[in-house]
């Protein structure tokens, strides 16, 4: 017991130790930033050519989500604080249906305060009562790296077919 003891205390010893370096964190943090902006710049031509290819007339916001009102309503603005109720239809970018009001119901949040992806969130703010709307979501203000676990793959761009039917 002593010797083991003698051993711990010894070994313990008051030596200042080496930093260790920092060199290969910030080599690991330059390539994980740079393999990122290659997947968003990746992706954000995926879309380009999608909305090329379909004559969609798109805004652009800094976040890069795409929107286009393509029926005008007579309603209400759209603003922070409203609890949104819409009718959707989500789709993958390769057009496969996710998910739908016709299938879940209308959905229903609360704007600013989550409840449903950031690019719904900030596209809801463009819309009126009665307005019709496609979202192009990419992926970063959409399911993100995981995707939903169900009916979304990871890293997936979506479509989003949007009627705000009522604020509260």
């Amino acid at each position: 017991m002593i010797a083991v003891s003698l051993v711990l205390l010894y070994s313990c010893g008051n030596e200042p130790q080496p930093a260790k370096s920092t060199n290969n964190i910030r080599m690991l943090d330059d390539t994980l930033l740079n393999y990122h902006k290659g997947k968003v710049k990746s992706e954000d031509q995926e879309i380009e050519d999608f909305i090329h290819r379909y004559g969609w007339k798109m805004n652009k916001t800094q976040t890069g989500l795409r929107y286009m009102i393509y029926k005008q309503g007579l309603g209400e603005k759209a603003k922070t604080g409203k609890k949104a109720i819409i009718r959707y239809e989500i789709r993958l970018i390769i057009g496969d249906l996710c998910y739908s009001s016709e299938q879940l119901g209308q959905k229903q949040f609360t704007i600013g305060q989550g409840g449903t992806e950031a690019g719904v969130q900030e596209g809801i703010l463009f819309m009126h009562v009665g307005d019709r709307a496609k979202f192009i979501v990419p992926s970063h203000l959409a399911f993100g790296l995981l995707g939903d676990q169900d009916k979304i793959p990871p890293q997936s761009t979506l479509i989003y077919d949007i009627e705000l039917l009522k604020l509260n």
